[in-house]
């Protein structure tokens, strides 16, 4: 079987509707706006919004699209590298046991899309996920997916957890509570093989932590996620820490958060 699969080369049916990235940040649908023309990060999950539901189910189509280049991101990871010491014979068994969580969030995903009344195909898909598992270093791979990637499935499913409780739905309430479990899990077994690969490394453990920042600041969405009042998404900072961030490295992404909208207003 080929290794370093090209994102182009992903295997969907035809319900998928595929979109660049270009595609997505250029088109001023994405950009919400206030009615006096202000851009708007994006759309607060709150009960009494009444475009909280449409927002909602755009983003749980999200997840589900990225639950299935998360698992095919750690199924490229257990095979596009000989074990050695750049993949231990223990990081492939952690990539593993990931596919394994990610397929049960697959499922886990188009159900609740269906308890929330949208259905594959309803929302674009663009797999900038798998491309940042795409990079050809391990160790860069794991920073961009498990610990930019993963951190912000931590933020969502903690957001769509909290909208499931303040909407009185348990059921999505109680998915997103068990799929967040396993992200802090896949979060921490980045931040911990990130320590022990670059131990001795301290170039590449600078440029693995600069291309998390790239992924990072991308992810921010022009303040989509950060730490502001009005931002969609939250740190979830409590979760992280539990993930193997340290506090610096979350006033950081913060930050990031921060230049990302004051970029985005500027245009």
């Amino acid at each position: 079987m080929k290794r370093h699969m090209q994102a182009t080369e992903l295997a969907r049916d035809e319900r998928f509707v595929r979109l660049s990235t270009e595609d997505r940040f250029s088109d001023p649908r994405q950009v919400p706006r206030e009615p006096g023309g202000k851009r708007r990060p994006g759309v607060q999950l709150k009960p009494e919004r009444h475009e909280s539901p449409d927002a909602a189910r755009a983003m749980m189509h999200a997840i589900f699209t990225g639950e299935i280049q998360a698992l095919e991101g750690a199924g490229r990871t257990c095979w596009d590298f000989e074990v050695g010491p750049d993949a231990p014979f223990e990081l492939k068994l952690d990539m593993a046991r990931q596919c394994w969580d990610e397929a049960r969030h697959c499922e886990i995903s188009v159900k609740l899309g269906d308890w929330m009344g949208t259905e594959v195909g309803e929302y674009a898909e663009n797999v900038i996920l798998f491309e940042a598992a795409c990079n050809p270093d391990p160790v860069l791979r794991l920073t961009g997916v498990n610990r930019a990637l993963e951190g912000l499935a931590i933020d969502v499913f903690n957001t769509m957890r909290d909208y499931g409780q303040a909407t009185d739905d348990p059921v999505l309430e109680f998915c997103e509570d068990w799929m967040l479990a396993d992200e802090v899990t896949h979060v921490k077994m980045g931040s911990d093989w990130l320590r022990r690969l670059t131990a001795d490394a301290p170039e590449r453990r600078a440029r693995a932590l600069e291309f998390q920042r790239v992924v990072d600041k991308l992810f921010s969405a022009g303040g989509f996620r950060g730490d502001e009042d009005d931002s969609p998404v939250k740190l979830a900072r409590r979760f992280r820490e539990m993930a193997g961030f340290t506090t610096d490295e979350v006033d950081e992404i913060s930050e990031l958060s921060r230049q990302a909208r004051a970029e985005a207003d500027a245009r």
